[in-house]
């Protein structure tokens, strides 16, 4: 007999209750938002969900989402919630902590989406979130760059000993507001001016609170390894668990170094250090044009990059540093191959969205100027960083990281819907498709892991890795995040041309026990709550 009354009975499913044993046909009885029995229930409940012949696992985690400002502009998070997505994990970037310099230039910078920034900190920005009403649950890490903006502002130089306390003293304040850890981006600036040093510091400050250090690793291209060694050694140094953000090897140059990654990955596992991964299933990342410029020319913040790249002596400079592999920076352009790899996603500008979903070579032979010029003089007339998608990567390879048992899985984008500001840009497919992409290709089709080993390191894996309680399984005393899908069907649509369209295959979604996702459609409820990593303190 379940330990309560049953409010909903998810009945029938062939259960993955997220732990990677067989599946086995079972119910799933919840009240007050928790499940309270798993197995044959007998007693009825007032509300009955058939899942005979579908899968019933644990909602799916989210480790690397951009949702945080997409969910102020629509709650529904209808882009992961469509693929059982039931929580939604910030941290390389979100706008905390704040002081009043960096709410401003926050403002300046909005593009499509706009709204009023009512926070200061972490906390209190994801308070205001759910206040707002949102359907799947959130949280948050703390973001070195923001950290390190609201002390020492976008300059390169490294904090003195009293700058470095306040940064630490952040981190903390951070941890006790529910952050999961402190997360960095090391290949834009003004992150990519922090030391390994400065990094340790706010890694170790996290890490009394039992939290992680995750990382956009300062290289994924030509210096892949010593950036992983890198992080290992922040793991080390402050003796904490570290994440790779989005692992991938960029660039055709770089394809062959995955073997070497998984072995120092290993190692330092062997060793005791805890280190894990998350990645998309594509062959393509996505960031901005400035990604292909070196972080001299961005140094001191936005502005004063546009004025730089108006500046006729530096243009010179700068186009001779694009056309060679970076030196202590990430060529992203390089690393396409060349301009047909490199495909725009997002302008500022009216004027220039026409260019939405045209590759750099297009735009450069319409233009009659060289990719080089093409990159600095739309950075300069869009007056932002310019989405783009850079193909990069070996399909191989991803098939190879899907397998490893320490990778878990992101989107790296926000949460959309096809209507409203949404459709004037065009995302990276991933963010309608990368959990939908798992299960349906890379596991059904391809038979790259077993669905139930897919399972779990959709949930009790990236659980168990950001140290959250009662989240990733269905089992007595855990959250009622429960998605129902059907593993025969489930599949992704969206595509780079045309990436505003949802994924199908997921019938039903509960977040804390209130269904989302009824028979494939949204329910119009907002029961999202914020998910407070171990240092919380109310």
């Amino acid at each position: 007999m379940p330990a309560a009354t049953p409010e909903i009975v998810v009945r029938g499913g062939v259960l993955h209750d997220g732990e990677g044993g067989p599946a086995r046909r079972a119910d799933v009885a919840i009240a007050a938002g928790m499940v309270v029995a798993v197995g044959e229930v007998a007693e009825r409940a007032p509300l009955e969900i058939d899942a005979g012949g579908l899968a019933v696992a644990p909602g799916f985690i989210n480790l690397l989402s951009h949702a945080w400002a997409s969910l102020i502009e629509d709650g529904r998070s209808q882009s992961d919630l469509r693929q059982g997505v039931t929580l939604e994990v910030f941290g390389e970037y979100i706008e905390a902590p704040l002081n009043d310099r960096l709410r401003e230039s926050c403002l300046r910078r909005q593009g499509d989406i706009r709204y009023d920034i009512t926070w200061s900190t972490v906390g209190e920005y994801l308070e205001q979130l759910t206040g707002r009403g949102i359907s799947t649950n959130v949280a948050s890490f703390v973001p070195a760059t923001v950290v390190r903006r609201h002390v020492i502002g976008d300059g390169d130089r490294v904090p003195d000993a009293a700058e470095l306390d306040e940064m630490r003293d952040l981190v903390d304040a951070a941890m006790c507001q529910g952050a999961l850890g402190v997360a960095s981006a090391l290949i834009y600036a003004p992150a990519t001016f922090a030391t390994t040093d400065e990094l340790v510091a706010l890694a170790t400050a996290a890490a009394r609170h039992g939290g992680m250090y995750v990382s956009h690793m300062r290289s994924e291209g030509d210096r892949l390894i010593e950036a992983v060694d890198e992080l290992i050694e922040i793991a080390r140094r402050s003796r904490g668990r570290a994440e790779i953000y989005h692992l991938k090897q960029a660039g055709r140059a770089n394809w062959g170094k995955l073997d070497l990654v998984i072995e120092h990955i290993e190692l330092a596992r062997a060793g005791g250090t805890q280190i894990t991964a998350d990645m998309y299933p594509y062959s393509a990342g996505a960031t901005g044009l400035d990604a292909s410029l070196p972080p001299w020319v961005q140094e001191g913040g936005h502005q004063r990059f546009i004025e730089r790249l108006r500046d006729p002596a530096i243009r010179g400079r700068l186009l001779d540093e694009m056309r060679h592999p970076g030196v202590g920076w990430e060529n992203m352009l390089l690393l396409a191959g060349s301009a047909e790899g490199v495909l725009f996603s997002s302008f500022k500008s009216e004027k220039l969205k026409r260019h939405t979903g045209r590759t750099l070579a297009q735009v450069s032979a319409e233009r009659g100027s060289s990719p080089e010029d093409t990159v600095i003089d739309l950075l300069i007339e869009d007056d932002s960083r310019v989405g783009a998608i850079y193909f990069v990567m070996s399909d191989e390879n991803v098939r190879r990281q899907i397998a490893l048992p320490w990778m878990s899985f992101a989107s790296d984008s926000a949460s959309l819907a096809p209507e409203g500001p949404f459709l004037r840009s065009n995302p990276h497919p991933r963010a309608y498709g990368t959990f939908a992409r798992l299960l349906g290709h890379y596991v059904r089709d391809e038979r790259v892991i077993p669905l139930e080993e897919a399972v779990r390191r959709l949930t009790s894996l990236p659980a168990e890795n950001l140290r959250l309680r009662g989240r990733g399984r269905l089992s007595p005393g855990y959250a009622a995040d429960v998605v129902v899908f059907d593993p025969s069907r489930i599949q992704d649509h969206a595509t780079y041309a045309e990436p505003h369209h949802y994924a199908t295959g997921v019938h039903h979604v509960l977040v804390n026990g209130i269904p989302v996702l009824r028979d494939g459609e949204h329910t119009g409820a907002t029961p999202g709550q914020v998910v407070r990593g171990p240092g919380w303190r109310p």
